[in-house]
């Protein structure tokens, strides 16, 4: 296996990159390398609705404008751009970050170590990555705690061994037993180490998305990285209006390496933005907008993602609500509106506030899973493992979650129709009357008919009961994750370029005191 991109090789190619890969219990599954949906998306509004948001996103833009704290270079590009600058408040002219965002690719390919893994982002093709950003973790059998380094590395590897899901992700829980300043460093070193699939780097720092950067050149060679993507950075909006300079310091280091920033405004309804779902959206594509377009000014043509987390809050209470209905129909406009500026698209993902890995979990997953598969969405962050309103990062939701992800491989390839699928030759064999089991049809087709997930128990009660000691999905899952974890091999990585890593990292945490918050 090549441990470092060869440029210009491509992807091995699979007959249908949608259709689901065959279990078999005695034999290690490996999955395709990304979806490419065979399905269309679901658009609930018409012109004249998403013109109206549009008209509400450009007044946002020029009437009240959006603040840039703490980063005076992203204020010199404004200037320099046309934008109206007082003080740290920027105002747009109606239309100008749309021809901003154009020279922006509808599609790029993220690189990974092992070039089988590529994936592409954008148009028809569909990334699903794990959950990120926990600071807890979670198991049935040692409860809520903070997530530590070997937490953080189990995940890596809980990713890697699904045929499901296709990334690494990036800052799956915190390792809180590494000071902050040092934990990017060992969290990428490990997404190399432990992963042969695309990654993610670290944003909460200018230097410290600098330090991804520079040891995505050591595995892939700083040439190749001047010029394909191989790492994503996930930047968030200071909600309602505010672009903070951790987060466009972060944005600016990744563009100017072009490498993609994943642009994510994190938006609670009735906290950060307006409770109606019209208006969060045309405040969130205000907010998105922005982010893209000053990519585009940092370097033109450096890949961008047009990223949403639309949220919910009990009014109530005045608690984070995940997994409601309203945020995930608010993700089909989110689509269109990304579709119309032909950018790729993260939104939504498997959200829930549940705290166990229970129905509610699954509930609640599942509508904004869902609304992330028909909006649209290319990159799907949060696909696996999240729990407790993000809270927690749950050993056993990951991998029903992951599970779950392979139904929607099935879901996403479609109905194919053909001469094989549409059966006549089984008809004529079968006749009225009689059944379909032995027939040479089936024969033919059963190992890849039907999806069959590892987790769910389809036998008889009797058998369940007496055989399967009358477990849930959980009890499953919690067993499944620890043989996974037992039977882990790493992937190969060059020697030469593993101590160029290590390297690099003592190096680095060398030359900087512990600091913890």
């Amino acid at each position: 296996m090549e441990t470092v991109a060869v440029e210009g090789k491509e992807p091995a190619r699979r007959s249908r990159p949608g259709r689901p890969a065959r279990r078999d219990a005695s034999a290690k599954i490996k999955g395709v390398p990304y979806i490419a949906r065979n399905i269309p998306t679901y658009d609930i509004l018409g012109e004249e609705s998403l013109q109206k948001i549009e008209r509400v996103a450009d007044r946002i833009l020029s009437e009240i404008g959006i603040e840039f704290r703490d980063d005076p270079a992203s204020l010199d590009l404004w200037k320099s751009a046309g934008a109206t600058v007082e003080g740290v408040r920027v105002r747009f002219a109606p239309g100008m970050l749309n021809e901003l965002v154009a020279t922006a690719p509808a599609q790029f390919t993220q690189h990974a170590r092992n070039p089988d893994r590529n994936v592409e982002i954008g148009g028809r093709n569909v990334v699903f990555a794990p959950a990120y950003g926990s600071p807890f973790v979670m198991d049935l059998d040692k409860g809520r705690r903070y997530g530590t380094l070997e937490d953080f590395r189990n995940f890596i590897k809980l990713a890697q061994s699904s045929p499901w899901l296709h990334h690494s992700g990036g800052t799956i829980c915190e390792p809180v037993d590494v000071p902050v300043n040092k934990r990017h460093l060992d969290m990428v070193y490990s997404h190399i180490k432990y992963s042969d699939r695309p990654f993610m780097g670290s944003i909460t720092a200018e230097d410290r998305a600098e330090d991804s950067i520079d040891m995505a050149r050591i595995l892939f060679g700083r040439e190749f990285v001047d010029s394909h993507c191989v790492i994503l950075g996930n930047v968030n909006v200071n909600s309602p209006l505010v672009w903070d300079g951790t987060m466009t310091k972060a944005l600016r280091a990744y563009s100017r390496a072009n490498q993609a920033a994943v642009i994510v405004p994190f938006i609670l309804g009735g906290a950060m933005g307006p409770v109606t779902n019209a208006g969060a959206i045309a405040q969130s594509y205000a907010e998105t907008l922005a982010g893209c377009a000053l990519t585009q000014l940092e370097r033109k043509g450096a890949p961008v993602i047009f990223g949403n987390f639309l949220s919910s809050m009990s009014l109530r209470s005045g608690s984070p609500t995940f997994g409601t209905p309203e945020p995930a129909i608010g993700s089909m406009v989110i689509g269109q509106l990304a579709r119309r500026l032909k950018l790729p698209l993260r939104c939504a993902g498997n959200f829930s506030n549940a705290k166990l890995p229970d129905a509610q979990a699954m509930q609640e997953g599942v509508m904004s899973m869902l609304s992330a598969v028909h909006c649209g969405a290319n990159f799907i962050l949060h696909s696996a493992g999240f729990l407790d309103g993000l809270l927690a990062m749950s050993y056993e939701k990951f991998v029903m979650d992951a599970d779950f992800c392979g139904a929607l491989h099935s879901y996403l390839a479609g109905v194919v129709v053909d001469d094989n699928t549409l059966a006549m030759d089984a008809f004529l064999q079968v006749g009225p009357g009689s059944h379909f089991l032995g027939c040479d049809h089936t024969m033919r087709n059963y190992q890849s008919a039907f999806w069959d997930s590892s987790l769910s128990d389809n036998e008889p009660f009797e058998k369940w009961s007496e055989e399967g000691g009358s477990t849930d999905m959980a009890a499953r899952a919690n067993r499944q994750w620890k043989k996974t974890l037992a039977d882990y091999e790493a992937p190969p990585l060059d020697v030469a370029i593993d101590d160029a890593l290590t390297d690099y990292v003592d190096r680095r945490k060398t030359e900087m005191a512990d600091a913890w918050y």
